[in-house]
């Protein structure tokens, strides 16, 4: 299972960012400290796909992702245009998570429409993922009609994943895309609804096994209470959120707490291991503050977290 670090998950992390070069930054210290990948939120801060384009000359080898880019916002071509792009400054390391994003969001904040979202993901790849493979599309549906191609010069192709929670979603991840990001999803509902669901739909159609990336919050500590007590204040909103909460019932948890990574070193590496075995080809890591002062400081507390994953990498 590859380790990534997950950038935007808990936000008084994230308030210590104070430019984008900060958040470059962020990029340039995961390569060195030896992670597999690095995953950009893309919800109220800098744009993720610009940052990964200003952090490809400044990296070499690291992978490089969103976690993920809302689709009702933006055309697929134009996201198509824009991602090409990227991944020639990315030098061929981009991988596209992309997602529905949540109704509130879309309807109430941005006063878009959030009809049928399937069919919007379905056809949105049906746009999308010609251009990215061929450079060209010609499609029509319900939501999209898209005749175009692309004039972006040695383009290449790259993984498209979605954040495929529920069943339809799940389906078409494994029909349409090269795999799923999930969020709020613990062992169980890998093992009983995600994996099953998305490895059977890949199989189907006919594609490879899909890549099946678990984010959650991880924290390495001796005091497990105090970081339980500070996920939740941290991650409390997606605890309220449908697409998560349906996640979080099907594991039993009252709250995002209850599937957060949480305990000394041997601990969570047997987690992390267990969430390896039943399918996960990545995890993303959310760092937070293992702290119950949510003003302290999250460097001494995180960095112990860091260097747990830093030396699994490759072994898990």
């Amino acid at each position: 299972m590859r380790i990534g670090i997950h950038v935007g998950g808990a936000a008084s992390v994230e308030a210590q960012l104070k430019s984008v070069d900060e958040h470059v930054q962020r990029v340039v210290d995961a390569e060195e400290d030896g992670f597999d990948s690095i995953w950009l939120a893309q919800i109220f801060g800098p744009d993720a796909l610009t940052v990964i384009a200003l952090a490809g000359p400044r990296t070499k080898r690291i992978e490089m992702g969103t976690s993920v880019v809302p689709t009702f916002p933006r055309h697929p071509f134009v996201l198509a245009q824009q991602a090409v792009t990227v991944q020639a400054a990315a030098g061929g390391r981009l991988s596209l998570g992309i997602g529905l994003s949540h109704q509130p969001v879309i309807e109430s904040m941005w006063g878009l429409s959030y009809e049928h979202p399937a069919r919007h993901m379905r056809e949105y790849l049906s746009v999308l993922r010609p251009l990215v493979d061929e450079g060209k599309v010609a499609f029509s549906g319900d939501v999209f009609r898209v005749q175009a191609g692309l004039q972006i010069p040695a383009a290449q192709r790259f993984p498209i994943l979605i954040a495929g929670l529920a069943p339809m979603m799940l389906r078409i991840a494994g029909e349409l895309a090269d795999g799923t990001m999930t969020w709020m999803a613990g062992p169980k509902a890998l093992e009983e609804h995600i994996v099953p669901r998305i490895s059977s739909a890949a199989q189907n159609a006919g594609r490879p096994a899909p890549r099946i990336g678990v984010g959650l919050p991880i924290a390495v500590t001796d005091d497990p209470a105090a970081a339980s007590e500070r996920a939740a204040q941290e991650f409390q909103m997606y605890g309220h959120l449908p697409n998560y909460r349906r996640m979080l019932d099907i594991e039993g948890a009252p709250g995002p707490a209850d599937v957060a990574l949480i305990g000394n070193e041997a601990e969570v590496e047997k987690r992390l291991r267990e969430i390896a075995a039943l399918g996960a080809t990545d995890f993303i890591a959310a760092l937070y503050p293992a702290d119950g002062d949510p003003q302290a400081s999250p460097d001494a507390t995180m960095s112990r977290t860091r260097e747990l994953l830093k030396s699994l990498v490759g072994k898990v």
